[in-house]
């Protein structure tokens, strides 16, 4: 029913990871396609709409990268998810069927199933899934031990 697209999960695996791992410097994007295994061409696309979004900042330079452009529990799952557009707000009843019950019941329950996941997706911010990320045990890069082997 509902799917978990590319763009939608690149999003949120890119701002995870800055958020996760952005301290004290900004993480590259070759960092992120490295760690999480994101494409190098769709992540630049995702990144550069929430940098227009205010959800990251860019930074320039050769230490340059991307971090929060706001505290992470500022910015929550629903807003990213809204800037790469993974939900598409076209009236499922009108665009399938013109029948009074698509039209009057149908879209209009569809509708209210949307805007309840959206809520609970507004709930839930980049802080939590930082929380959950050290609950289950990923470690921050920045906080791995060395790895001197050869």
């Amino acid at each position: 029913m509902f799917r978990l697209t590319k763009k939608m999960r690149f999003a949120l695996e890119a701002v995870v990871d800055i958020a996760y791992n952005a301290r004290p410097h900004p993480v590259q994007s070759r960092e992120i396609t490295r760690r999480q295994g994101i494409p190098q061409r769709y992540l630049e696309q995702v990144m550069q709409q929430l940098v227009h979004a205010n959800i990251l900042k860019g930074v320039r330079g050769p230490r340059g990268g991307y971090t929060l452009a706001r505290e992470r529990r500022r910015i929550s799952v629903g807003e990213i998810i809204r800037v790469v557009g993974a939900l598409e707000n076209t009236p499922v009843a009108e665009a399938e069927t013109c029948s009074p019950l698509g039209v009057q019941i149908i879209g209009p329950l569809w509708d209210e199933v949307q805007q309840e996941m959206m809520a609970r997706l507004d709930a839930i911010s980049v802080e939590d899934l930082c929380a959950r990320a050290r609950d289950v045990g990923i470690a921050p890069e920045s906080r791995r031990p060395a790895d001197f082997n050869i």
